[in-house]
Parts: C-alpha cells; structure tokens; sequence
C-alpha cells in the first residue's frame, strides 16, 4: 500500500502566502496528487506540526489549522507531530504499519526542515521513500534562495547512499504510474 504525506502546510507557515516559495503551484500539485491517491483507493495523510512547546502553531488556533486551499476528504487522516521529523513521538508509523503501507510519497514544507527529517526517517525505516520534486516548498533562507534549497535538497535526496531502498525523487506529473 501507498501513501502521500501532507507535511506542515499550515497557515502559521505561510503568512504571507508569499513567504513560501510557488505556495499557490505547490498547494495545486498536492491537491492533484491527493485526488489520484483517493481515487486509487491509496491513503492521504495531512501531518500537523504541533509547536505548543515553542508557544506557537497551538492546536485549535489559526496558525494550526491547514491551509484552506488544500482540499481534504473526510477519508484523509490526520496525524499531529511535535518535531522535525513526523516519526519522532507520533503516531505516524502506528499509522502506516495499521494499514500496511510500505510507500511513500512526500510532499509539504519545510523542505530544508520538516520534509528533509521526515524522508531520512523514513529511509533510516526501510520505507520506499518518493519525494515529490514539484511538491515541497521553503522561505529564502539568508544566505541562499528557496528555489535553491528545493534544487540542492532534490540533489541530495535522489544522491543519497540507498539503505534498504533507494529515495525517488520525481516530479508530480510523472508519477500516475507509481501511484
């Protein structure tokens, strides 16, 4: 079984909308993906970050809440994470292993951040780790520029020393085959 991961597109990151690198294409590619995923009977999951101990992104308030543009299905699930890396005290891999999934599809924001923890956790669990190339997204950092990040970390990604299964990194369009 498959599953696309939805990491942190939350409003608290994304004041101003412009602060992210493509928000509006990259929010259009993770719903396209979602709705391929749903019709194939595959599992989309949305992951919350849960900043309460840094006093921000506090469950129930506005920052929290996902980004309105993002279409989510009743059959969606949610999955609330405290960390960098949606593995790290959650229930993320109760989830997977309860309904059998062995791939996974990554999407969401940060790429330098939440997205990049989350796909060496995967890797480091042997799962089959695909990372949407088109479907993540970052701020300018001060020293070097978001579309920069998302190249350098699709490099990296695709170049990594494979454990168990290499990562594939492929863009949104050529994916209806994997799915």
């Amino acid at each position: 079984m498959k599953a696309l991961l939805i990491i942190d597109m939350q409003l608290g990151s994304f004041r101003p909308y412009t602060l992210r690198h493509d928000t509006l294409g990259i929010i259009n590619t993770i719903n396209t993906l979602a709705k391929q995923f749903r019709d194939r009977k595959q599992l989309v999951i949305h992951i919350q970050h849960d900043g309460s101990k840094e006093n921000c992104f506090i469950p129930g308030t506005d920052d929290w809440k996902l980004l309105p543009e993002l279409t989510q299905m009743p059959e969606d699930l949610l999955v609330s994470k405290t960390a960098n890396d949606s593995f790290y005290n959650s229930e993320l891999e109760t989830v997977l292993n309860k309904y059998n999934i062995t791939d996974l599809f990554i999407t969401g924001c940060a790429t330098d951040f939440c997205v990049d923890s989350t796909i060496k956790s995967a890797l480091n669990k042997d799962y089959k780790v695909n990372v949407i190339s088109n479907g993540h997204t970052t701020a300018n950092r001060p020293h070097i520029d978001a579309p920069i990040v998302i190249k350098h970390y699709n490099w990296l990604w695709a170049d990594m020393t494979a454990t168990k299964h290499k990562i594939t990194v492929t863009e949104a369009e050529a994916l209806k085959d994997l799915i």
